[in-house]
């Protein structure tokens, strides 16, 4: 897919329900930097380990003017859930299950697992700049390490 958004493109302004029935888009976040993680499904090993990771830094992120948001398709029942039980702070949004903020990144997406085809979300953050562009991309997260990364990659930007 060589029409997916990368570094120095836009960010997709597509809003997204969160937690408590309320609305955010990327473009709320315009004048300041954004850190994006999108997550394939609530409270599974890894999205568990990178929520709480990103929730441990989230005070270095605020002191580094850095927002951050947490996506996946959960609805947002589900994050509630989430949140509550791991105590997470980074806040989440819940990604449209058609035409959603992922589909139009090219992250939502044909997956294989097992001999089974399904579609599912590739681990993917995008740190976006306080001119709503992206300025870096990790693609295919390893989520070990990756919290402090982006911290370092966003207090760079």
């Amino acid at each position: 897919m060589s029409n997916r958004p990368g570094v120095g493109d836009a960010m997709p302004d597509i809003a997204m329900e969160t937690p408590d029935d309320g609305s955010v888009k990327p473009s709320d976040f315009v004048g300041g930097k954004l850190v994006v993680f999108f997550y394939p499904k609530d409270s599974t090993p890894g999205c568990t380990t990178e929520n709480k990771d990103f929730s441990a830094l989230k005070g270095e992120f605020d002191k580094s003017g850095v927002a951050l948001l947490g996506i996946s398709k959960d609805t947002p029942q589900r994050h509630r859930n989430f949140i509550a039980k791991q105590n997470l702070t980074a806040p989440l949004a819940s990604d449209p299950v058609e035409n959603g903020l992922s589909d139009a990144l090219g992250i939502w997406t044909e997956k294989k697992n097992y001999g089974r085809t399904y579609m599912g979300m590739v681990r993917t953050t995008y740190l976006v700049g306080a001119d709503g562009n992206i300025a870096q991309v990790w693609d295919k997260v390893r989520v070990k390490g990756h919290a402090e990364a982006v911290l370092e990659a966003a207090r760079a930007l």
